[in-house]
């Protein structure tokens, strides 16, 4: 480990980056303990968790899922691979560190980060990097444009959520399904009907694990129009403990957990998708959309909060579910125009794409492919305080 006491604490390199819609410390793996208790307690504090209050004003987090988030960097420990990515979600107010899935918006700052860091040196031009995450022990292709040995920052595309606009990022998911379960279609069902602990009756799901597994379910199933602000989610009395029961009992028919107690641990994933058709709405970007503008509605629940945007790994797997028949996704989307499965979220439209064929033995997805920007805000050190000292501990 490189960090060294400044005072009395510990300053551990890192680089702060936006990815997609989302922040995280990204260090690389060298200038981290091996231990792996001591690694956790590192980001914990790094972030300024755990926080009742929610805000991780002591940290570099900023009191969302979306912004309280970290990426490991390593050499790839495949030959396919330029890099390994390890992604750990922090919890904002409680529970340990979180590996169950990937972040795919922080993906889009990887290929970057390692030309930045000098870990891949592509020519001027495009840059093609392959990222190996560990999380899901899948291949991610990131391209994006190098002028002069480093990565475009300006650009034209607009990444919704973020605003001005910036260099575009393509991420390729390679062979994305079964991420987590080892299956795209986990029951073996494109929907399911599940017994959810609280609620009057069973409710229909589509269970999808592609890039990561996503509970998929129609916003009108709870009595909602799938065009709820985030903040009205969150402040509608009981709905998040149905959705958060809706998850588990979800991630219990994946065969994620085997109990409740134990998908409620399972913080992040399975995430919840809440789908509706396209009607015209105003996002809380102030962006007045028409129903032409998108091709399906997508409220995403991640980390026991609504999502200000969507997951990036969340949209992918919406796009391959609606490439299949008798998803709750494929019944309530318009059929994609060249490919683009267009994602009305609430602060915008997010395009995702899927190359989803049918074969003998059910479907193969070849690969799931986004589009963001990410952009280095700084670097330096992190500081967090030592270990407690043992002779210490309990005064």
């Amino acid at each position: 480990m490189t960090g060294i006491k400044m005072t009395n604490q510990l300053r551990i390199p890192c680089v702060f980056m936006r990815g997609g819609t989302s922040k995280a410390l990204v260090f690389h793996g060298r200038d981290l303990p091996s231990d792996i208790e001591e690694r956790h307690r590192i980001f914990l504090s790094a972030m300024g968790s755990p926080d009742p209050g929610k805000r991780q004003l002591d940290g570099m987090g900023g009191g969302l899922s979306s912004l309280s988030k970290i990426c490991v960097i390593d050499p790839p420990s495949r030959p396919d691979a330029d890099v390994d990515y390890t992604f750990v979600q922090i919890p904002v107010t409680d529970g340990p560190p979180d590996y169950s899935s990937n972040c795919g918006n922080m993906s889009s700052a990887i290929g970057p980060f390692a030309v930045e860091e000098g870990l891949v040196h592509p020519p001027d031009g495009e840059a093609v990097v392959r990222i190996h995450n560990t999380n899901t022990g899948k291949i991610i292709e990131s391209r994006f444009a190098v002028q002069d040995g480093l990565p475009m920052v300006t650009g034209d595309f607009v990444n919704p959520g973020v605003a001005g606009k910036g260099a575009r990022i393509r991420l390729d998911f390679v062979d994305p399904a079964g991420a987590a379960t080892g299956r795209l279609l986990p029951t073996g069902n494109p929907s399911d009907l599940i017994d959810v602990p609280g609620l009057p009756a069973p409710i229909a799901v589509s269970l999808i694990d592609a890039t990561n597994p996503v509970v998929f379910l129609r916003a009108e199933a709870l009595g909602l129009t799938g065009y709820e602000t985030p903040e009205e989610i969150e402040g509608t009395p009981g709905l998040m403990d149905r959705l958060e029961a809706i998850r588990c009992a979800g991630s219990m028919a994946m065969g994620l957990t085997p109990t409740m107690d134990a998908a409620h641990a399972r913080a992040g994933s399975p995430k919840i998708g809440m789908v509706a058709p396209p009607r015209a709405y105003r996002s809380t970007a102030g962006e007045t959309l028409s129903a032409t503008d998108f091709d399906i509605a997508i409220r995403m629940i991640s980390m026991g909060q609504a999502h200000r945007a969507v997951t990036l790994t969340g949209s992918m797997c919406t796009a391959v579910a609606a490439a299949l028949p008798g998803t709750c996704v494929a019944d309530l989307a318009n059929p994609p125009q060249d490919g683009i499965l267009r994602l009305g979220h609430a602060s915008g439209v997010m395009p995702a794409m899927a190359r989803v064929t049918r074969t003998d033995d059910g479907w193969h997805v070849a690969h799931a492919t986004v589009f963001r920007t990410a952009r280095r805000l700084m670097e330096g050190h992190v500081t967090v305080p030592p270990r407690p000292r043992a002779d210490h501990a309990g005064q």
